[in-house]
C-alpha cells in the first residue's frame, strides 16, 4: 500500500474525507498528537486501526466530532448530562475527552466491549475540516506503532505508518503535544482517567470534585481492564531502556555525569544541558510544564534516532497541573522504573 502525504487544501481534504468515508485509513492532525482515523461508526474500519498499530483490542480508542451536534447527530451517548454539558460549554473545542455511557451506534471495535464512549471535539481546524468532509464521527488513538512514542509530527507518522495505512494529511507540529485529558462521567464523583493539557484544577472548577484514578500515577492492578487509553502499563517508549532520576538539580547531574557512556543519554531540563557530559536531550524548561509537554514525544523521538543509546536517564517532572501529564507519560515510558537519588 502506498500511504499519500497530503496537505491542509481544499482538494486534500476531500481526499482525506473521500478516503474515510469509504473505510479507509488517515492519519489527522490534532491538537494534541496525531491521531490514526477512521469512520467510527464502521466496526470493520475501526479493526484495521487496530492492526495498523499493533494495538490491542481490548484498549478502548476516542471518537472525534466537529460539532456538539454530532453527538446527537448520529447517537453516539445514551446520555449527556449537565456537568458533561457543562464541560463541553468550557473546554470544547480542546483537548478534553468525556467518557459517557455509549449510544446505539458505538460498535464494540470502538468501546472494547465497554458499555461506555469517550468522545473529543479537537480544535485543531484541520482536524475539523476532515471530519466533516468524512460526514461521520472519526475514531483516532495517536497514529504510531502500539507503545512507542506518540507522533506530533506528518515525518514521525510517515516513519511508523508509511505503507500500512491510506494517508497522512499535514497539518504542521501539534501545539500540545501530549494526547487530551480523560475523564469519565460514568462513575460519581467524575474521575481522571489521563492527565493531558486541561488540568484537575480546571475541571474541579467546572463541575467540582473530581477524583483522579489509581492507575494515573501508578501501574494498572493486574488484571484490571483499560477504562482509558494509555492506561496500560509500559507506553510511549522508545526503543532504549528509560529510567526515571527523582532528585535535586546537582544530585540527578552529578549522577548522570558519573554514568558516560556511548550507550548513555540524559532527558533533562534546559537548564541542566550545559552541565551534562554525555548525549543529552531536551524536556523542556524545568518550571515549564507546557514546553515540557510540547517537548516530550519529540525528544524521545530523536533518541529513537540514535541506534547507540541503550538508556535514558530522564528527570522526574513534578506531577502538578499539567506536569501530572508530563509525569503519567514519562512514567509509563520507563515501565514505572525510578531510582530516588536522595536515597542513594
Amino acid at each position: 500500500m502506498k500511504t499519500l502525504l497530503l496537505h491542509d487544501n481544499e482538494k486534500d481534504i476531500e481526499a482525506a474525507g473521500e478516503i474515510l468515508s469509504r473505510g479507509g485509513l488517515v492519519a489527522i492532525p490534532t491538537e494534541t498528537v496525531y491521531g490514526l482515523a477512521a469512520d467510527a461508526l464502521n466496526g470493520k474500519a475501526v479493526e484495521s486501526i487496530f492492526k495498523a498499530k499493533g494495538r490491542p483490542a481490548d484498549n478502548p480508542l476516542i471518537v472525534h466530532i466537529a460539532d456538539l451536534a454530532d453527538i446527537e447527530r448520529f447517537s453516539l451517548v445514551s446520555e449527556f448530562p449537565e456537568k458533561a454539558r457543562l464541560l463541553a460549554e468550557r473546554f470544547w473545542s480542546g483537548p478534553l475527552t468525556i467518557i459517557l455511557p455509549k449510544g446505539k451506534s458505538i460498535p464494540d471495535e470502538v468501546s472494547a466491549g465497554l458499555d461506555t464512549v469517550a468522545v473529543r471535539f479537537p480544535s485543531h481546524p484541520t482536524a475539523q475540516k476532515i471530519i466533516r468532509a468524512a460526514g461521520v464521527p472519526l475514531a483516532a488513538p495517536s497514529a504510531n506503532i502500539s507503545g512507542s512514542p506518540s507522533p506530533t509530527t506528518a515525518a514521525h507518522v510517515m516513519n511508523d505508518m508509511n505503507s500500512k495505512i491510506d494517508a497522512v494529511v499535514d497539518g504542521g507540529e501539534c501545539s500540545v503535544g501530549l494526547e487530551s485529558t480523560v475523564i469519565t462521567l460514568a462513575v460519581n464523583p467524575p474521575r481522571l482517567l489521563r492527565p493531558g493539557g486541561i488540568t484537575v484544577e480546571q475541571l474541579e472548577s467546572v463541575i467540582g470534585e473530581v477524583d483522579v484514578d489509581d492507575a494515573v500515577l501508578n501501574e494498572l492492578r493486574n488484571g484490571e481492564k483499560a477504562a482509558s487509553p494509555g492506561m496500560k502499563y509500559k507506553h510511549y517508549s522508545p526503543k532504549a531502556r528509560v529510567v526515571l532520576l527523582h532528585g535535586s538539580d546537582s544530585s540527578y547531574i552529578n549522577y548522570v555525569n558519573s554514568h558516560d557512556d556511548k550507550g548513555v543519554a540524559a532527558l533533562c531540563y534546559d537548564e541542566d544541558m550545559s552541565e551534562i557530559t554525555l548525549k543529552k536531550f531536551s524536556l523542556g524548561g524545568r518550571d515549564d510544564s507546557l514546553s515540557q509537554a510540547r517537548r516530550l514525544f519529540s525528544s524521545l523521538r530523536e533518541i529513537d534516532g540514535d541506534s547507540d543509546i541503550t538508556l535514558v536517564y530522564a528527570r522526574c517532572p513534578d506531577p502538578d497541573g499539567v506536569g501530572m501529564a508530563v509525569y503519567n507519560r514519562l512514567i509509563r515510558a520507563a515501565g514505572f522504573e525510578v531510582i530516588d537519588l536522595e536515597k542513594l
